[in-house]
């Protein structure tokens, strides 16, 4: 069974649950901001997702789910079952690992290019997908790269863009799971507090041509994690 942890409404697992439905994976979803409890334990979990929100990892206080997932991520960690973060869950991932969470050099809005590195060329994650990938970004934090930790893909604006520690748990600061329909809900609901100097319209346009491409770019990588498990 995959545990897929969902932080806000508007933020789900997209192309990540057509896809492991599709391949007729066991999928079960907490939505943590509605106070659905993490197990106890990781027993009889296959692998762990989790995804993006709009608060940031130090916000325990006014989120205790954050608490709470810290000690879960750590304790998957210490299990090697596999993970998988993806932005703010990227950053949690890198928390539990011991790692800082600062303030991006520059706030990622929109589609912007990310390369691989030397290591992420080589690492079974990304078999098989361009060394440069063109991602939608939405993240004004970043993760620093846990101690032990592998860096897997930069950019020139922001140097963290996925690492992956130990054998199976990954973070990617981008978003792979984003549909138009995702970015078109997020733009209508954050635009104005979120987009300064981006043309909101521009990029559903973009999102839109960018569609299929993009889903299969990101299947690609979710077949990779699915052979990992």
């Amino acid at each position: 069974m995959i545990l897929i942890i969902k932080h806000i409404v508007d933020e789900g697992p997209g192309t990540i649950e057509d896809f492991f439905r599709n391949a007729s994976w066991p999928l079960k979803i907490v939505n943590v901001f509605e106070n659905d409890s993490l197990p106890d334990g990781v027993e009889g979990i296959g692998a762990v997702i989790s995804l993006g929100g709009p608060m940031n990892v130090h916000e325990e206080e006014k989120y205790p789910f954050l608490k709470s997932e810290d000690v879960f991520l750590k304790e998957a960690v210490k299990r090697e079952i596999p993970v998988l973060g993806v932005c703010l869950g990227a950053q949690l991932l890198a928390k539990a690992c011991g790692a800082k969470v600062v303030m991006s050099p520059l706030k990622e809005i929109g589609w912007y290019p990310v390369s691989l590195t030397d290591e992420g060329k080589a690492d079974p994650l990304f078999e098989e997908v361009p060394s440069v990938l063109d991602v939608f970004q939405w993240h004004e934090d970043m993760f620093e790269i846990p101690p032990g930790g592998v860096l897997l893909a930069s950019s020139r604006q922001c140097p963290n863009q996925a690492f992956r520690f130990g054998k199976n748990a990954y973070g990617l600061q981008f978003h792979i799971e984003v549909t138009p329909d995702m970015i078109e809900s997020w733009l209508s609901k954050f635009s104005r507090e979120y987009c300064a100097g981006a043309d909101p319209k521009d990029m559903l346009i973009e999102s839109h041509k960018r569609k299929e491409s993009y889903r299969k770019q990101a299947d690609s990588v979710y077949l990779n994690f699915a052979r990992i498990l």
